[in-house]
Parts: structure tokens; sequence; C-alpha cells
């Protein structure tokens, strides 16, 4: 399902998943071989093997993170959150792996400013010059992915499927993404309008608006 979106034409910029897809090296490699950029979660433990002088280095991430010093963390924001911007320590090691020219590869470590040993992983395949600001960026897309399914599922019953083949599968999905989609756009246009109104109380109601 995931290769015949690109397959298809579909524009998608980033890739994201969380670790079960993330520890898959299959999907990481049909990824790659369609050149998606993608920041793709992995376990602390996860395994990474490096060429070395005297054979092949086995490490994980968290070892990659505790090597890494202090200063090699840097507060950027990670989108927004219900309290406002979420604002946590990122930091990145370069992967000595053979890659594309123009592409860069990973390992992106995300840590909590309030408790700095919760952290968490991620293996990044990017256009090279990405700066950790913007993957800190697309890391924290996955909060806003997760709030959409999230409200889809209480509000519209995307999880509410008990059918036994993929057609009716699609079916249900497709019906219910399509509503989303929908009130998502219904919600945004009254939104746009409440905010063009002037209001008479205010002191700027002079002011302009723009939608």
């Amino acid at each position: 399902m995931i290769s015949r979106t690109p397959d298809a034409g579909v524009p998608c910029a980033w890739v994201l998943a969380d670790t079960v897809y993330g520890s898959d090296f299959r999907l990481r490699s049909m990824l790659e071989g369609r050149d998606k950029a993608h920041v793709l979660a992995v376990g602390s433990h996860h395994d990474l093997t490096f060429p070395g002088p005297e054979g092949p280095v086995k490490t994980s991430p968290a070892e990659i993170a505790d090597s890494l010093g202090t200063d090699a963390f840097s507060p950027h924001a990670a989108g927004a959150g219900n309290k406002g911007i979420r604002l946590t320590d990122w930091a990145r090691f370069a992967l000595p792996w053979d890659c594309p020219d123009g592409r860069e590869r990973w390992v992106l470590v995300r840590r909590s400013r309030r408790d700095p040993d919760k952290r968490a992983y991620s293996l990044v395949f990017c256009p090279a010059g990405t700066t950790l600001a913007e993957l800190a960026g697309v890391a924290g897309l996955r909060w806003t992915i997760e709030e959409c399914f999230q409200g889809a599922r209480d509000d519209l019953g995307l999880d509410h499927c008990e059918v036994r083949s993929w057609h009716g599968w699609h079916r249900h999905m497709s019906l219910v993404m399509a509503a989303a989609a929908f009130l998502a756009k219904l919600v945004a246009d009254l939104r746009r309008a409440a905010c063009s109104k002037r209001n008479k109380r205010s002191p700027n109601a002079a002011i302009p608006v723009l939608p």
C-alpha cells in the first residue's frame, strides 16, 4: 500500500512512521529506492552495523546518543501542542553508510527537556543540507498525524471496522477519510469566516482582518 502511493504519483515530501515500520529494513530500502525522504522511528537498541578498520562494528541509537556531548543537543520546535509550541532538545549523528549523491543519512535523537534520560530515536534519509531544525519540525509532524487519526477514530469511527476483506477495508477507510476531509475544510472555512468578522467592541474594529 505504501509503495503504490508514490508509484501512483501522489506528491509526498516526507514519509513518517513509528518503530513498527522504522525497524523494517525492507520498508526503508523501498523508500530509498524511490528516493523518498523519511524520518522513521526506531527503538533504542535497534541494531546498527558500521564498517570498521578491523571489521563490522555493531552499535545502537542509545549508545550513539550516550557518546554525544551535551553541546551536541540544541532546542528546536517540533510543532504546536495544546499548550503552545513543543520545544525539545535534538541532536543528530551522520551514518557512515553509502548514500546516493545529494542525500544524507542520520540518526536523529530527541531528548526531553524535563527528563534528559527520556529519549526517542529515528533513522533519517533526507536531501543533503537539511538542517537539524528542519528535521525536528518534520519529526514533530507525527504528533499532528496522530491527532488527526485520533479525531477520525473518535468522531467518525475510523477504527470501527470488522470487515474480512481488503475491498471492505478500503471502502470503509475511503468513506471515513472523505468525511474527515470534508469536516476539516468546513472547520477551516468557519474559522476563516469568524476571524474575518469585525468585533464592534474591539478598539481595533476599523482595522481590516485578512482571511
